[in-house]
């Protein structure tokens, strides 16, 4: 079976549309970028390290330094599939991303989205 291209895409190619969809509607490339640090595990530094060097998706992931354990209660739809039901780890990962930038630019509350209620 032939991987998604997702996984080959890399994260700084999608990056931008991140922070325009969050700016779109009044927040920040610095909420964008803490939700991509408390998902991932990475520094700010790190973060900036792997768009420089164009690491695709699925290493983005795999090099994770600690994917917070509490992405797991993040449920939902994205892209029309539940992210509930998505077997592939990797394609979960990115869901889980995808679905906190969905959040975020419908202007849910930072504490809320990164579930700390």
């Amino acid at each position: 079976m032939t991987k998604h291209r997702i996984y080959t895409t890399s994260f700084a190619s999608v990056y931008p549309h991140y922070v325009a969809k969050a700016e779109k509607k009044g927040r920040t490339k610095a909420e964008v970028d803490e939700i991509v640090c408390w998902l991932t595990g990475y520094s700010q530094a790190e973060v900036e390290a792997q768009l420089e060097k164009q690491t695709d998706f699925e290493t983005f992931f795999a090099e994770a330094p600690q994917l917070n354990p509490s992405r797991a209660l993040i449920k939902g739809v994205v892209c029309g599939v539940r992210i509930e039901d998505i077997v592939e780890p990797t394609m979960r990962e990115i869901r889980y991303l995808d679905k906190l930038i969905d959040e975020l630019a419908k202007g849910k509350a930072m504490e809320k989205m990164l579930r700390k209620e």
